[in-house]
């Protein structure tokens, strides 16, 4: 889902080796290596909106300007990250890296490096997508043309390792905290804003990095971000809430009523057949489109029509996207959010989950409530 961004990001974002030792980042890199067999390094971009193979590399999570990280096949990482000489103390708590300094004359601190490297060769690229052309020319200027990578690292991210899933558990976890306490701020009265607020304030006090929510004003047919307060109560009141937490993101619709809704019911029934569908090795459209005529006579909602979901992890959107024309299959280890969205004339709902697929099927991580829940 597409969501308004902090400016700035200012959630906990300290790496903590306990959770997520250095050995699983060097892991990472050799995985690295075996893709990019004749490179010297990588050159890895992100900035504050786009950072997830950063983060997948390095841990780091640029809070405002950009960072580029300096990879060598042999020898230790530096991290250049924007925002001059002050940033620096407030950097290095966010990665195993040390070798952390100034992101200034890119271009020639880039070519240095390579010249240092041992053995020859040239870097391969990652982020390539997401940099600026002005400094992608600074680098391309002083190197040539530089191999992109970004798309093998997306291959490799799709995988989770173990402590990867423990953290979106542990997002997911934060995710249905969240929900919880919008329900019960429904129920007790309060209006929408009150309500969806409610939820980013709990998710907050259990340590997520960021919370991004949108909310419908017109019976779940379309959601939008905060744009004015509403205090009054609006029931049913779809909301969609992502959570991210310890760098993984967790994301799910839900509606929040204080009555029982048949269309919720229903959509929750579909989303569970879609889940039995899912196993390792099946195609993600067969799976789309067979959720799809399980909704006949209703229709889907536009938010869920083309795409049923997509994988998740470092970044909310990952590949591959669940479609109906989709070719990529379901793979063991991945992490997916799924959403059915049904509508008519005069009700319009969502439900999603987030689950993970193991060796034989998949397990659920978290799924939409239903409303005769407590």
């Amino acid at each position: 889902m597409h969501t308004m961004q902090s400016t700035l990001l200012v959630g906990p974002a300290d790496w903590d080796a306990a959770r997520m030792p250095k050995e699983e980042f060097l892991a990472r890199t050799v995985a690295l290596w075996r893709i990019a067999r004749a490179a010297a390094g990588a050159i890895v971009y992100g900035d504050r909106a786009h950072h997830a193979e950063l983060a997948y590399l390095t841990h780091f999570t640029p809070k405002l300007e950009a960072a580029l990280a300096l990879i060598p096949r042999v020898g230790a990482p530096r991290l250049l990250v924007g925002g001059g000489v002050g940033m620096m103390q407030a950097a290095k708590p966010l990665t195993f890296i040390t070798g952390v300094q100034p992101l200034r004359n890119a271009g020639a601190t880039v070519a240095q490096w390579v010249r240092e490297q041992s053995g020859g060769g040239r870097p391969v690229l990652i982020g390539r997508p997401y940099m600026p052309h002005a400094l992608h020319q600074e680098i391309a200027g002083v190197l040539g043309t530089i191999a992109d990578k970004t798309a093998d690292v997306e291959t490799l991210m799709r995988r989770k390792s173990p402590r990867e899933l423990t953290a979106i558990r542990e997002a997911c976890a934060s995710l249905d905290a969240a929900v919880t306490a919008m329900r019960q701020a429904q129920r007790a009265g309060s209006g929408a804003t009150a309500t969806v607020l409610a939820g980013e304030h709990v998710a907050h006090n259990r340590g997520a990095q960021d919370v991004r929510t949108l909310l419908s004003l017109d019976g779940g047919r379309t959601l939008r971000p905060f744009e004015t307060s509403v205090e009054r109560a609006i029931d049913p009141l779809q909301v969609y809430v992502a959570v991210r937490q310890y760098g993984y993101w967790a994301e799910g619709f839900a509606v929040v009523t204080a009555s029982s809704n048949p269309y919720v019911r229903g959509a929750n029934e579909i989303l569970q057949y879609a889940i039995g569908m899912i196993a390792p090795g099946r195609r993600c459209g067969d799976v789309a489109r067979e959720t799809s005529e399980a909704m006949a006579p209703l229709r889907s909602h536009a938010l869920t029509q083309r795409v049923m979901g997509n994988a998740i992890g470092l970044a909310l959107g990952e590949h591959p996207v669940i479609t109906a024309d989709s070719t990529e299959v379901f793979e063991a280890g991945g992490v997916y959010s799924l959403r059915v969205g049904l509508s008519d004339a005069r009700e319009h709902v969502i439900a999603s989950a987030m689950i993970a697929v193991n060796a034989y099927d998949c397990d659920v991580l978290w799924s939409s409530p239903l409303q005769d829940q407590p």
